[in-house]
């Protein structure tokens, strides 16, 4: 199971939410980029990176943050927040990250997600936030219609491969993920999925790998100490 350390970012900045909530934020560094790099220091190979402000309005106020990371370290970056177009995936991607997030636009325009396949294959994952039940759109502030499971169906059909999964509820509380989610999402569907959403113990990340899980995100935990990240790497991926 690989981990992925998390960088959120609002206004250039590494910033922590609580349930999704805005007005919950807190500031763990001003430097992301350093981030970054005490994430590599420690054995990460991979970074998962979310523009919170992207994931508002469609817009992209942190792409040089982003670019600056993939030039300055050698980790695989995945990019989520705010990507509603082809030419903001292709933009992403030139600038050297590995994985594109559709999050908002791959509920709203199934047509729109089909053609990012289509251009971007394996580049191309798909971020299912999960909120009371249901699909958490535009930066968790409204929901979809579709159910979960159809939502799910539909991804598979059309050839998505990797999925960032999170229980909006978990994130940023530190009380443990949902595992019995992540159980049945796995038991059911032939995805590489990944946990995201309060991982904050050694015990929560065995119990995910035992599920055999291809990944889950550490966000908070690692901010406050909750988890080691260079011991986490060790005991889950060697």
């Amino acid at each position: 199971m690989i981990l992925l350390p998390a960088i959120d970012l609002y206004e250039k900045k590494v910033v922590r939410l609580t349930r999704g909530d805005y007005s919950q934020m807190t500031v763990y560094n001003d430097d992301p980029v350093a981030q970054a790099a005490q994430f590599q220091e420690a054995g990460a190979q991979w970074l998962h990176t979310v523009d919170l402000e992207g994931a508002k309005d469609g817009s992209t106020p942190n792409y040089s943050v982003i670019e600056a990371i993939c030039k300055e370290t050698d980790l695989k970056v995945e990019i989520g927040g705010g990507i509603r177009s082809l030419d903001t995936i292709r933009k992403y991607l030139d600038a050297g990250v590995e994985r594109v997030i559709l999050g908002t636009k791959a509920v709203t325009d199934p047509a729109f997600l089909e053609e990012s396949l289509d251009k971007f294959g394996r580049h191309i994952a798909v971020g299912v936030d999960i909120k009371d039940g249901k699909i958490a759109i535009k930066g968790w502030l409204e929901t979809a219609q579709d159910s979960v499971e159809d939502f799910f169906t539909k991804l598979c059909k059309l050839g998505v491969s990797t999925v960032i999964c999170t229980d909006v509820s978990k994130d940023g509380m530190l009380a443990g993920t949902n595992v019995d989610l992540y159980r049945q999402l796995s038991r059911k569907f032939a995805l590489d999925l990944i946990a995201s959403g309060g991982v904050s113990s050694k015990e929560d990340l065995v119990r995910l790998k035992e599920l055999g899980l291809y990944g889950a995100i550490l966000g908070k935990a690692l901010y406050t100490g909750a988890l080691d990240l260079k011991t986490a790497l060790k005991e889950m991926e060697g």
